[in-house]
Order: structure tokens, then C-alpha cells, then sequence
């Protein structure tokens, strides 16, 4: 019998080391899932393929290889599209095949029939329909080279009478798939002015994101020449904080620290690999200079004077002979001085003498949550305030991985993340989910999921019953917050009737004992905490319009998140300041 197109595809991943397919099976998909069956691809049966989506962009994520996806047609595919715009804004390197109604309806108005090859677009760097066995073999490559090569999600979109055909041939299947990123060098004369706006200046702050995941040596040598405070994104938290001399924090919803200060003082803004969405938080009257692999995002988000395309380790390599060492170190040490005095005191407000406390502030939970996981943990974080715990107290090192919805900012994206992160260790590397309720209510079906395939990993679940993020959203525009409050849940109980261990915490003197065990379990965990409706966070520097807000809102709220062990950071880069005569310190 001849080979199906189905299982040229199949025999393909194989190829290419795909280990499993996130989906859920449907008649569309059929042929495609017959090929799975014997082949050694696993068939991941999720519950939604949203949460598909999600759990192959995480998998992606951990190993830095192809993962898969599959929808069948019309409604199976279209679950897909919140996943895969995570996925893609996120970096995934993933393959999505959305299955299609039979090719000779297409156009007939025919049942379930959608346009997914319109539909993905936006959500994908290629999306293209096959319209026959031959034509397939040849976009399968282009989709996966696609992918493999940096340009996000890659959609094939394959009526499954097509998938049935008999295989053939394309000699684009043979080729090498290309997967290694080149070094981008900026041109000179974008070099050569960026440094002499260094030269100039004598208040330089850097800013760092995502972009910098493989220039952390380059960016803390630019840093010290110049002597120049280093903030950082949230995206860009996990490369850039850890044991990092120059750390003045984050700025941005999520922020903390000195960061807002050192962009208002400095001269001079070097924005390296961010694409920072929040065009308010960034300084209006500051010279900016952005370096970036991706020439398109340059100026997108604020007036940038001097534009570098080229990638940040490469672009810092060719600078740093063209710049002078700067030896006045006071904008550095000043910053450094005012991260450390910003941290102190909203440390103790949510870590210390609170265990009497209920509700439990989710801010101690977290902060001993850090302390209790590995050391390679790889953690996943619903968006909403579960971001924010997450941006402050998860300590990386280098060999944690963080993990959000850092660009699409969806909800529900912690649980699947953390299913498709565990799926891709195998078990070796603890993952936890931190889960809002909001989040783990939405795609709650998941934890059958969990169950089924006994994923081993730790869901934390911040149950505070309001939608956090939403009400402060309302707080600050000075609306009472509505429609954010629900009905409390016990999703220990919930957990435990899918067959997952569960615990619950109601008092903070049970959080390291129950944490400890739970997270030392052999197999799948979920602990639900209840934690305080009311600790919000809003960022360092606020507006009179959002104080306003605050007041007019009437509403008792915490306007301060904790910072964790970031404070123990700060004071340590503090002891590195050399101290003039008499200086006593803090």
C-alpha cells in the first residue's frame, strides 16, 4: 500500500526529532492521527487545543526544538488561535496543522467550514493551505524551515481528503533544516553614532529584554565601562537580574526599583532586544539609542535618535573598542543607592511578621515559594497578578526558566505552559504552574489533562476569588471595581476529584510545611492557596491622574508589591560602591 501524505508528515517530524502531538483527535485529522498511531510520536490528548497551543510553545521553549500542534477543522482549529498568537509572539518554535473540510467543499458555505488559512495569518510568520499531495511535501519543509528558523509560528492547513492521498516526493524533504542564529554586525555608521552619543553623555542607563537571553557577558561589560545602571524587562528578567552588579530593577506594569528613576535622569537611554510595549513608561525628553536584531521594531515605541540593527552581543562587541572608559561612577552608584532604599521597606511590609495574616498575602507565599524550588525550575505564570508575584519574587540564576505570556498577555496560558514544559523534560526539571483562579478557571478542563498523561507537575493556585489585575485596571481610572468578584472555589476539591493530589493552604504557618511536601511529590500537585483580594501592585511611579483614581475610588488597597530576595541583591551591589571618607551607608 503506498505512503500517505499523512504519513510523510508524520515520518517527517519523526525526522526532525518530534517527540509528541498536542491535540484532539476529530474526523478531519483522522488520517494524521492513523499515522501517529504507528509511528513513535506520542498523541498528547488535551482537552481543549488551545491549551495545545499553549503546551507546544512551552515545549518549544524548554528545548529550543520543533513542537507540534493539531486542530481539526472549523471549530478544532479555530481553539487553536489564542495558543498559537502566545506561541508566536512569544518565539515558539512550533508547527500548527489545522485540518480543513474535504477540498471539494471548500467554498460551499459546507458544515464547520472556516478560512483558516486567512484566519492564522496574523498569528503565524507562514500559514498556507495545501492543495495537493505534491504541493504539501514541498510547504511542509517551508513551514518547517520556516519555524526552525526564528520566524514564529508556521501553520499548514490540510484538508483531510489531501492528508489520505498517496505521498510524493519532494526533494525540499531531503534538504538540511537550518537552525543555527547568525551574529548580526551593525553597520558602521549606526555604530560610530551611538558611540559618540555614548562619549557625550555623562548619565548613560541601559534596558534590556528578551533580546539579551545571549549577550549577558557583552551587556554588564558595556555596563561597567560606561558605568551605567542596567534595568531590565520582564522578558528580559531572567537573563538580566540574577548576581548583576548594575541592577536598578524593572520598569513597566510589573516594575520595582530604581528603573523609572535612571530613565528620567540619564542623558542617554540604550534600549538592547526590547521591544517594550509601554510606550508610557519610557522617558519622553531622554536621548534614546535602540539596538535590535529586528530593524522593524526600531522607533516603534518612542522617539529613538540613534537606530542600530544588528544583534545585541555583536552590536556591544564592535562598540565597546570605539568608546572610552567613563570614571565618574556617581549617576551608577546614585541608582544603585536609591534601588537599595526603594526595596527595604516594602520587603518587611509582605514578608516578614505576617504569619498570622489571613487572607495570605500572595506576595509571602511566593517569596517562600522561591526559596523552595529547584534550582533549574522551570516556572509558568498565569497573566494578571500572578505576573506580577512572579516578575518580583522568582529569583532566576541562570538556570531557571521563567515563562508567560510576556506579549499576548492572555489568560490561562500557566497550567498548559507548564503541561507542555513537563511533557518536555520528561519529569527531570520541576515545573510549576502559578496559577490565578481567574486563569485556572478557564481552562480548568486541563487538569484532566494532567491526570490522564500523570504530567508531574506543581500547580500553585493564588485563589483570591476576584479577577486581581482587572480591579486594579478599574482602581486606577477611578471606577469601583465591578464584575471582578466570584463565588469562592475549593480547587483542592476539584483536583482531587480528577485524581490529582491536592492540598489547601488558609494559614500562612502551613505554607513551608505543605509546599515542601507537595512540591517533593512524585506526580502531578495542585495546591490551592487562598491569598488576599487585596493585595494589588501598581508600579513605583505613578500619575496624579491614577492617585486620583485611587481616591476617588474609595477602595483600601495595597499600592506596593514586594521584591523578595532582590533586596539582599541590591545591598550586596551597595557593599561593591567604593565609600568616600565618613559614609555610614543605609
Amino acid at each position: 500500500m503506498a505512503r500517505t501524505y499523512a504519513e510523510q508528515i508524520v515520518d517527517t517530524l519523526e525526522a526532525q526529532g518530534v517527540r509528541r502531538i498536542f491535540g484532539l483527535v476529530g474526523d478531519s485529522l483522522n488520517p494524521i492521527v492513523d499515522a501517529v498511531k504507528r509511528s513513535s510520536i506520542e498523541w498528547f490528548h488535551v482537552r481543549n487545543e488551545e491549551a495545545a497551543a499553549f503546551a507546544a510553545g512551552a515545549e518549544s521553549l524548554v528545548t529550543g526544538q520543533l513542537a507540534v500542534c493539531a486542530g481539526s477543522c472549523g471549530p478544532g482549529n479555530t481553539h487553536l488561535i489564542q495558543g498559537l498568537y502566545d506561541s508566536h509572539r512569544n518565539g515558539g518554535k512550533v508547527l500548527a496543522i489545522a485540518s480543513h473540510i474535504p477540498s471539494q467543499f471548500i467554498g460551499s458555505h459546507y458544515f464547520q467550514e472556516t478560512h483558516p488559512e486567512a484566519l492564522f495569518q496574523e498569528c503565524s510568520g507562514y500559514c498556507e493551505m495545501v492543495n495537493s499531495a505534491a504541493q504539501g511535501a514541498t510547504v511542509l519543509h517551508h513551514a518547517i524551515q520556516s519555524t526552525m528558523a526564528g520566524n514564529g509560528v508556521s501553520v499548514l492547513v490540510i484538508p483531510g481528503d489531501i492528508a489520505a492521498d498517496p505521498a510524493v516526493d519532494s526533494p525540499q524533504l531531503g534538504s538540511v533544516i537550518s537552525v543555527e542564529k547568525p551574529a548580526v554586525h551593525p553597520a558602521d555608521g549606526e555604530l560610530k553614532a551611538l558611540a559618540e552619543a555614548i562619549e557625550k553623555a555623562r548619565k548613560v542607563t541601559i534596558f534590556g529584554g528578551a533580546g539579551c537571553r545571549d549577550a549577558r557577558e557583552q551587556v554588564f561589560a558595556l555596563a561597567d565601562k560606561i558605568k551605567a545602571p542596567v534595568g531590565h524587562a520582564y522578558g528580559g528578567k531572567e537573563f538580566l537580574h540574577y548576581d548583576n552588579p548594575y541592577d536598578v530593577g524593572m520598569s513597566g506594569l510589573l516594575g520595582y526599583g530604581a528603573c523609572s528613576e535612571a530613565f528620567e535622569e540619564a542623558d542617554l537611554l540604550i534600549l538592547l532586544g526590547t521591544d517594550f510595549p509601554y510606550s508610557e513608561f519610557l522617558p519622553r525628553h531622554t536621548d534614546t539609542a535602540q539596538v535590535d536584531i529586528k530593524g522593524r521594531n526600531i522607533g516603534r515605541r518612542t522617539t529613538v535618535k540613534y537606530p542600530v540593527t544588528g544583534d545585541v552581543a555583536a552590536t556591544i562587541e564592535d562598540l565597546l573598542p570605539l568608546i572610552s572608559e567613563k570614571t565618574n561612577s556617581s549617576f551608577l552608584e546614585k541608582m544603585l543607592k536609591k534601588q537599595a532604599s526603594n526595596l527595604e521597606h516594602v520587603v518587611s511590609a509582605y514578608t516578614r511578621n505576617i504569619e498570622k495574616h489571613t487572607p495570605i498575602h500572595p506576595e509571602y507565599l511566593t517569596y517562600i515559594l522561591d526559596d523552595l524550588a529547584d534550582e533549574d525550575a522551570v516556572f509558568t505564570a498565569d497573566t494578571g497578578m500572578c505576573n506580577v508575584w512572579n516578575a518580583r519574587y522568582i529569583t532566576p540564576n541562570g538556570k531557571r526558566q521563567l515563562q508567560a505570556s510576556f506579549r499576548h498577555g492572555t489568560m490561562a496560558n500557566a497550567l498548559p505552559q507548564a503541561i507542555g514544559a513537563s511533557a518536555a523534560t520528561g519529569g527531570r526539571r520541576q515545573v510549576i504552574a502559578m496559577c490565578g483562579d481567574g486563569g485556572l478557571g478557564m481552562l480548568m478542563g486541563e487538569l484532566l489533562t494532567v491526570k490522564l498523561h500523570q504530567v508531574p507537575l506543581k500547580a500553585i493556585v493564588y485563589n483570591n476569588s476576584t479577577l486581581g489585575m482587572v480591579k486594579l485596571e478599574m482602581l486606577v481610572k477611578g471606577l469601583p471595581d465591578f464584575g471582578t468578584d466570584h463565588e469562592r472555589v475549593n480547587y483542592a476539591d476539584i483536583a482531587e476529584a480528577c485524581g490529582i493530589k491536592s492540598f489547601r493552604i488558609e494559614v500562612p504557618k502551613d505554607i513551608r510545611r505543605v509546599l515542601t511536601e507537595a512540591l517533593a511529590y512524585d506526580g502531578p500537585v495542585l495546591v490551592d492557596v487562598v491569598t488576599d483580594p487585596n493585595a494589588l501592585s501598581i508600579p513605583p511611579e505613578i500619575s496624579l491622574e491614577q492617585v486620583a483614581g485611587f481616591t476617588r475610588a474609595a477602595t483600601k488597597t495595597v499600592l506596593e508589591g514586594g521584591v523578595g530576595k532582590m533586596l539582599d541583591l541590591a545591598k550586596s551591589n551597595l557593599r561593591n560602591i567604593p565609600r568616600p571618607s565618613g559614609f555610614k551607608g543605609l
